[in-house]
């Protein structure tokens, strides 16, 4: 049985966002329904098994070959141009001016991941360039790299409006360009600053302070949460801590420790 014209439009329109989104593999599998109390089941009508077949049939795009490219900058380049000028949420209607894409060493060992882009990131459509900015490249100093040396990027890529916090369906719709980013890089570790970060990337919904202080397995990269640099600059008090973050990382990568607890 053909499927109607209107579910037929409607999952291509699906699938053509997930492919926007960087998902392109899909796979079919036989939907069954319990029927009263019992074990039995049965097969769903047999015309949704068209379903899997929608992408075949409408031509849809197919990927660049990112995994296939051993450049990591060559597949950054791929991955910004995917996202082109992304309509895919509703930031882009409430007053980003620009992609903020990410920035930093395509081969680095080390990658730091934030929240979201404020207003000098949208203007300069660079991440961490204000004052939280600042205080980040100071870190990175302190750990003995420059910031040329790392990679740093955030959970989405547009601001929100008054730098509100970012809605977990933004967040959603956004994280799949981030994946495809610590794909390419490959960093030896990962960072996640603040909770917004780190609950989005570890799907845990925990305070910072049982989030902090331990390794945990990112997609078989290794992550260390801390505290953003925009709490910092509201509660500099919480620097020392961080700092004790930033050594365990340290030590995980094999930079030497300095002597000198860093202001």
């Amino acid at each position: 049985m053909p499927l109607d014209p209107a579910l037929r439009r409607a999952l291509t329109d699906r699938v053509r966002y997930y492919n926007d989104l960087g998902i392109y593999d899909f796979y079919s599998r036989p939907v069954t329904t319990e029927i009263s109390d019992h074990v039995t089941r049965t097969p769903l009508p047999a015309a949704l098994e068209e379903i899997a077949f929608v992408v075949e049939e409408e031509s849809l795009p197919q990927p660049k070959s990112q995994s296939t490219t051993a450049d990591p900058a060559t597949a950054l380049r791929l991955i910004r141009e995917d996202i082109g000028d992304c309509t895919r949420c509703r930031l882009h209607k409430q007053g980003r001016k620009q992609i903020v894409f990410g920035v930093g060493n395509p081969n680095a060992d080390l990658m730091f991941i934030g929240e979201a882009p404020g207003g000098d990131e949208d203007e300069q459509g660079e991440p961490f360039v204000g004052r939280s900015g600042q205080l980040l490249t100071n870190m990175i100093k302190a750990m003995g790299l420059r910031r040329e040396d790392v990679y740093i990027a955030n959970i989405i890529k547009c601001r929100p409006p008054g730098n509100r916090t970012p809605e977990r369906d933004e967040c959603d719709t956004c994280s799949p360009f981030l994946m495809r980013q610590i794909e390419a890089i490959r960093p030896k570790a990962l960072v996640a600053l603040g909770a917004v970060a780190a609950r989005s990337l570890l799907a845990i919904n925990a305070p910072m302070s049982e989030l902090r202080g331990r390794w945990y397995d990112f997609r078989g990269t290794k992550l260390a949460v801390t505290y953003h640099p925009a709490f910092l600059l509201r509660d500099p008090r919480q620097k020392k801590e961080t700092w004790k973050d930033l050594q365990m990382v340290m030590k995980e990568m094999g930079l030497p420790l300095p002597e000198k607890t860093p202001d």
